[in-house]
C-alpha cells in the first residue's frame, strides 16, 4: 500500500487530506499490515469509487461501512462484488428490494459499477480490511479520512443525495447540510435489520425523485 493514488479529479477537494499527519500513519500500518497479511480490495482497487465518480460528476453519495474480507469480494465499491462471485446477503436484499420498488429484474451478479458511473459515489467508511477479520482496519484513520469525503461532497454548490442504511451510516447525519442536500435513510439491507425498515423503503424510486427534483439524471439501476 505504499502507492495509494487518489484520482485527479479528487487530488485537488482532498489534497490537503493526504498531507495531514493522520494520513501518513495509516499508510504506514496498512504498509505493516501487508507484510504480514492479506488486505483487501486489492491496493489498485482501494480508491476505484473515486475513480469511477468523479467529484463533479457525484449526485448520490452511497455510504457503507467496511470491505468484504473474503476472496475476490472487495473491489472498492460498498455493497458490490466483483463480477462471477455471488452476491452476499445484504446485497441479496438490496435486489430483492430493487425489484419490488421499481420491478427491475434481479441480476445474475453483484458487479455495481454501471451505478458508479452514473454519479453514485459508493463509499465505505472504512477502505481496507484483512482476510476474513471484519472490522479489523477500523479506529486506523480510514474513518477520518472518509468523513472528510462526506464533508467535500456537503460543500458541493449542487444538491446532493446522501443514502444512509443503518444505524452506523446514519451517524453520518451530522456532516451533511440538510437543508441543501436530501438525506434518504433506512434499516440496514443486512438479513439481520432488513425487515426492520429496509424493505418497502422504496430507496432507489426516492433517489430517482429527489434526482429529478433538482434537475440531474436519473439512475438506471437496472444492471
Amino acid at each position: 500500500m505504499k502507492n495509494l493514488q487518489i484520482p485527479d479529479s479528487w487530488q485537488p477537494v482532498l489534497a490537503e487530506e493526504l498531507a495531514k499527519p493522520y494520513f501518513a500513519k495509516l499508510q504506514d500500518f496498512l504498509i505493516k499490515e501487508q507484510l504480514s497479511h492479506t488486505i483487501y480490495p486489492a491496493e489498485k482497487d482501494v480508491f476505484s469509487a473515486f475513480e469511477l465518480t468523479p467529484y463533479e460528476q457525484v449526485n448520490v453519495l452511497l455510504l457503507g461501512q467496511d470491505p468484504y474480507h473474503n476472496e475476490n469480494q472487495a473491489h472498492g465499491l460498498c455493497f458490490s462484488v466483483k463480477p462471477g462471485i455471488k452476491p452476499p446477503p445484504s446485497l441479496v436484499n438490496i435486489f430483492k428490494e430493487l425489484r419490488a420498488d421499481l420491478g427491475c429484474d434481479i441480476p445474475k451478479h453483484g458487479y455495481l459499477v454501471q451505478w458508479a458511473k452514473q454519479g453514485m459515489l459508493m463509499l465505505n467508511a472504512v477502505l481496507t480490511v484483512r482476510a476474513h477479520t471484519p472490522n479489523s482496519h477500523k479506529n486506523q484513520g480510514w474513518e477520518t479520512f472518509t468523513d472528510a469525503v462526506i464533508n467535500r461532497v456537503n460543500e458541493k454548490s449542487d444538491p446532493v443525495v446522501f443514502v444512509l442504511w443503518g444505524g452506523y451510516a446514519q451517524k453520518k447525519l451530522k456532516l451533511i447540510d440538510t437543508t441543501r442536500h436530501l438525506v434518504i435513510q433506512s434499516a440496514h439491507p443486512s438479513p439481520l435489520s432488513a425487515r426492520n425498515g429496509f424493505f418497502a423503503s422504496k430507496p432507489f424510486s426516492a433517489i430517482n425523485s429527489a434526482l429529478t427534483a433538482c434537475g440531474k439524471p436519473e439512475i438506471d439501476w437496472q444492471l
